[in-house]
């Protein structure tokens, strides 16, 4: 998809919604404050602008400015411009008054039109009633300004275009559509703006314009789009609401929260085993307890000490409690998306034929998460197990761009992508990906048991993991190889790719212990041989 270039002023190029310009072969970011003065500025050529009027420009329910505040950002744009206020080529001050833009824009090729997929996070749809009919120039400058109103509060990674039509091209990453309608009566231009959530078009709010004159068209274009940003974020406050999320907190704080806590890394729900189970007989028809107790289940299976081990008879016993429980809660967590993924979460991994099952409500919650990184691990999972290795670190990749630096979900989501790089075969990729050092406070025994999974079978193990597993005996490395096959290897459909998890694991365990080390459901369900 190609997209407009917007305005140049000599060797300046901005980008059309202001997020950057280019300077020869320098990219210049700007803040989202620097973003709203630009566009004030370079949409309004030759005005002078005040500096109230200014302050109302950059105005969010977030920010409060003053005059010394814009002096301030007037004079730190500049300097990104590489502008003087004593010889001024972008920005005139005006003194006791305001600003003024003084660049004049360079002739430019006119764009082609956007065609092929749209590859947003928002697309602005104008439709006019009479078909075919030449469009309003006051209607394409109030696109312009929703466009850029709404772009300039959202981060420079969910983009904002405007396109004819939407129908024919619309792309996985397209969360939201605002279709703008006009109609003309006269010399007055009617309007409406209905605001879709993608793909399921549910309608989230609908605007109706009050254009009554030139004023209004920028009054109305910084309402619809304050309230659209509003419904953005009301919209990822509820997605992120439910397992003890803290709702007193930021917003950008209770999305990371919310993306850890169905991370199989965390310790946490191995700590509030006491207080669930008391909560859960003062509320038991509550589905988000309910499932913040499946949740600590779970984390007593894939956080137990891999070389103790679980005795068969736990494990079906805690997977049984966990599946009832969790199917219990279905029909009462539609309209959550996060109990909907700890849901199919749980009932993934107990792996007693819910697959199709956790992939419909996976699907759908991330349709209403995807701007965080809470379904990232599961839908990748889900991909692997049914052997769409590619899509599966695609998927992985996204949410290790997302982590937080040094964080536990960073470790967790390159441990799964090593597992779907293994899984699949391509042992130069997983060479490549595991470069990165293990660090699990909590469980150095899992750290053993990741660098013995990562180690091919003709290749030495670590001196540190080969020390742990001679210690851990047969008894406890045959645990081991159980506990990596219950938690990571089961769910993989295709045999060839259970064996390719398994295969090293196996030929180290040999070595050091012989068939005495093997678990019999690990040949079982790979079908390689202990020999």
């Amino acid at each position: 998809m190609s997209k407009a270039q917007g305005p140049t002023f000599g060797e300046l190029i901005l980008d059309e919604t202001c997020l950057f310009a280019r300077r020869g072969g320098t990219t210049i970011q700007f803040t989202r404050n620097e973003r709203a003065l630009l566009l004030a500025f370079s949409r309004n050529p030759h005005q002078l602008m005040s500096r109230s009027r200014l302050i109302e420009e950059i105005a969010s329910p977030e920010n409060e400015s003053s005059d010394r505040n814009i002096d301030f950002l007037v004079n730190r744009l500049r300097t990104k411009l590489n502008d003087s206020a004593k010889m001024p080529r972008y920005i005139a001050t005006q003194y006791g008054e305001g600003y003024v833009w003084i660049a004049e824009p360079s002739a430019v090729p006119v764009a082609a039109p956007l065609t092929g997929p749209i590859d947003a996070y928002l697309a602005i749809v104008p439709a006019f009633a009479e078909q075919g009919a030449r469009i309003d120039p006051r209607a394409s400058q109030l696109l312009d300004r929703l466009r850029d109103g709404i772009a300039i509060d959202l981060s420079p990674a969910q983009t904002v275009v405007i396109v004819d039509d939407w129908r024919h091209g619309v792309s996985s990453g397209l969360r939201y559509l605002l279709q703008v309608s006009f109609q003309t009566a006269g010399d007055r231009l009617d309007c409406t703006a209905t605001l879709r959530e993608m793909p399921s078009k549910r309608i989230v709010r609908a605007f109706r314009l009050d254009l009554a004159d030139s004023a209004s068209f920028a009054s109305e274009a910084t309402r619809v789009s304050h309230g659209t940003i509003n419904e953005l974020r009301n919209a990822l406050t509820h997605a992120s609401a439910g397992l003890g999320t803290p709702s007193d907190q930021p917003l950008d704080v209770r999305l990371r929260k919310a993306s850890t806590l169905l991370s199989s890394s965390s310790p946490a729900w191995l700590q509030k085993g006491q207080e669930l189970s008391a909560a859960r007989a003062q509320n038991p028809a509550d589905p988000d307890i309910a499932l913040q107790w499946c949740l600590h289940l779970f984390a007593r299976l894939v956080l137990a000490d891999p070389f103790t081990g679980i005795s068969s008879e736990e494990r079906a016993e805690i997977e049984v409690e966990i599946e009832a429980t969790a199917l219990e809660c279905l029909p009462a967590i539609e309209n959550n998306p996060l109990l909907m993924l700890a849901a199919a979460k749980v009932l993934y991994f107990v792996h007693r034929g819910h697959l199709d099952l956790a992939e419909d409500l996976a699907e759908r919650a991330f349709a209403r998460t995807a701007d965080f990184a809470a379904a990232l691990p599961l839908m990748g999972q889900l991909r692997q197990a049914r052997g769409n290795f590619k899509e599966a670190v695609i998927l992985f990749d996204r949410g290790i761009e997302m982590a937080d630096p040094e964080s536990a979900f960073l470790l967790y989501m390159r441990v799964l992508k090593c597992i779907a790089l293994l899984a699949s075969g391509d042992r130069s990729a997983l060479d490549a990906a595991s470069t990165f050092t293990y660090d699990i406070p909590h469980s150095p025994a899992l750290v053993v048991m990741i660098g013995m999974t990562m180690t091919a079978a003709d290749q030495p193990l670590s001196e540190a993991v080969e020390k742990t597993l001679t210690a851990a005996g047969p008894v406890g490395v045959r645990n081991a190889l159980e506990y990596v096959y219950f938690t990571s290897v089961r769910h993989l459909i295709a045999r060839t790719a259970r064996a390719n998890v398994m295969r090293g694991l196996i030929a180290h365990a040999m070595r050091l212990h012989g068939a005495a080390a093997i678990p019999p459901v690990a040949l079982a369900g790979t079908g390689l041989v202990a020999a």
